[in-house]
């Protein structure tokens, strides 16, 4: 692939848009060519203190722009700038105020910073600025979002839409667990901007139903996710087939090795802002470290459920995720499953439930972890504690979005203590530690949590829980018990063949 491509590319002539440029270039701030940068294999200097395990931002040889005050002062369609007002967005977040500038400029960005920081729009409004007055040809997009989990990619298609219509342009979204036929007709109707997960977008290109090479820019959101969960190859085989001379926009919330190969191989001369995930985490989250016991964390676990308010409770596995969802429903809260041996209309809806009350708790694998946002979510429990401070940091990241306030609360038994106390370090997070019982008034104190009602309810498709009313008769209570146990044994194995594809495209 041909590297030799400079900081100021030529963006394609706009017919469209404000008019106020034709090389997709602020007014007099042209950024210098490539020959002038560092060379690829030099350029990490000294970094802030950061989770274990990170690697320091690239330092670049050409300054950035200031960054912008508020969106009126960066040059953008007018038609994205009415958008805006329309949607209620009126100042920038740090991060876009920052990157805004230099990406409408055409210069690669690196955009480090926590869930919740205001990333989507970051990139979004340059892509669609840059994009806009162009139309694609069938199956020949102008633009790409990579993303590495289907929740992600249709939060940020709803995100972005009603800029793309102020600006006519037309977007599809291709994830796998849904039908590919219509996928495919989005494609060949001429979608300008994809927003993607990189496995079903590998299969469309491999069948002839995509092509990247008039892809002039290309994000890549949750670029860490996306590695850990083995896209890498996936990831790197598409990056080669867009334009080599096109931008590239990279947004992380941490920076690890893998996430700095990507860096030092795609993007030449970034525009760097970063926020340290921990630090902005300190200051919107609270973060509980409970002591329980063993034989009580169950109830523990029971009684933070059934408090007032939206709760998101994460487990390790499947089975777990599915057994406590089982115990909650019988016990009076209103829960749903939420993990990868789910369909995606049976996570869509289920997601759909939560974010309009009908579910109060979402129970779920680190599938939920990433791409859901939900207002008004003030409590994240880790029931079983992850295993990475990437996952801790990102489990968190769905409360205290948007510089909201939220807590944070991992169960902790006595065998766990030790790691515990390594995660938090690992994740730069300093945690209140407290020792809990079951029905004390110092865990409700905490978490709000209430002895729930005891009386079962069923979520139905429509989202309406309903009590549980009347026993089936002995033998066809048994009966049914029986095919429940076959019907739950085979989902039950299913699942675990799929664990590999577990928020996979």
């Amino acid at each position: 692939m041909n590297r030799t491509r400079t900081n100021a590319r030529s963006a394609p002539t706009r017919t469209g848009g404000s008019g106020s440029r034709q090389d997709g270039s602020r007014s007099g701030a042209r950024v210098s060519k490539r020959s002038g940068g560092p060379s690829r294999s030099r350029g990490y200097g000294r970094r802030p203190a950061a989770p274990r395990g990170e690697f320091a931002p690239p330092v670049t040889s050409s300054p950035a722009l200031p960054a912008a005050e508020t969106f009126a002062d960066l040059e953008m369609p007018r038609q994205l700038l009415a958008a805006l007002v329309a949607e209620g967005v009126t100042v920038p977040f740090p991060i876009q105020a920052a990157t805004l500038p230099n990406s409408l400029a055409g210069r690669d960005v690196l955009g480090r910073g926590r869930t919740g920081s205001g990333k989507t729009l970051a990139f979004g409004l340059a892509l669609l600025a840059r994009t806009a007055g162009r139309r694609a040809e069938p199956r020949q997009p102008l633009a790409l979002v990579l993303v590495p989990t289907r929740e992600l990619a249709q939060q940020v298609t709803d995100a972005l839409a009603p800029y793309a219509r102020s600006v006519r342009l037309r977007m599809a979204t291709v994830v796998g667990g849904m039908p590919i036929s219509k996928q495919v007709g989005a494609l060949r109707g001429g979608a300008e901007v994809v927003v993607a997960t990189p496995g079903r977008l590998k299969d469309l290109v491999e069948r002839g139903d995509c092509r990247l090479d008039q892809v002039d820019i290309t994000v890549l959101d949750e670029a860490d996710q996306m590695t850990d969960m083995g896209f890498m190859p996936q990831v790197t085989a598409l990056l080669e087939q867009v334009r080599p001379k096109g931008q590239r926009m990279l947004f992380s919330a941490t920076l690890d090795r893998n996430v700095d190969r990507l860096v030092r191989r795609y993007l030449i001369d970034p525009v760097v802002h970063s926020v340290d995930p921990s630090a902005a985490a300190v200051t919107t989250m609270e973060h509980h470290v409970l002591h329980v016991h063993g034989a009580d964390k169950h109830q523990v676990t029971t009684e933070i459920a059934a408090r007032e308010g939206r709760v998101i409770m994460f487990l390790d596995t499947k089975h777990a995720v599915d057994q406590l969802t089982s115990h909650l429903l019988k016990s009076g809260v209103r829960a749903a499953a939420l993990h990868g041996g789910k369909s995606q209309p049976q996570r869509t809806r289920t997601l759909a439930q939560f974010k309009t009350g009908h579910v109060t708790v979402l129970v779920a694998t680190n599938v939920a972890a990433r791409g859901i946002h939900v207002d008004n979510l003030d409590l994240v429990v880790n029931v079983d504690p992850p295993s990475d401070h990437k996952d801790y940091l990102h489990r968190g990241g769905r409360t205290a979005r948007a510089g909201e306030s939220g807590l944070v609360v991992t169960l902790v038994t006595p065998g766990q203590r030790r790691g515990t106390v390594r995660l938090m370090s690992d994740a730069g997070i300093r945690p209140r530690t407290t020792q809990v019982r079951s029905g004390e008034a110092e865990l409700s104190h905490i978490t709000g949590a209430r002895t729930p009602s005891g009386t079962p309810v069923v979520i139905t498709t429509a989202g309406v829980e309903r009590p549980r009313r009347g026993v089936p008769h002995s033998r066809d209570r048994r009966g049914r018990a029986a095919g429940d146990r076959r019907t739950g044994e085979a989902t039950h194995r299913k699942a675990q063949r799929q664990s590999a594809l577990d928020a996979a495209a």
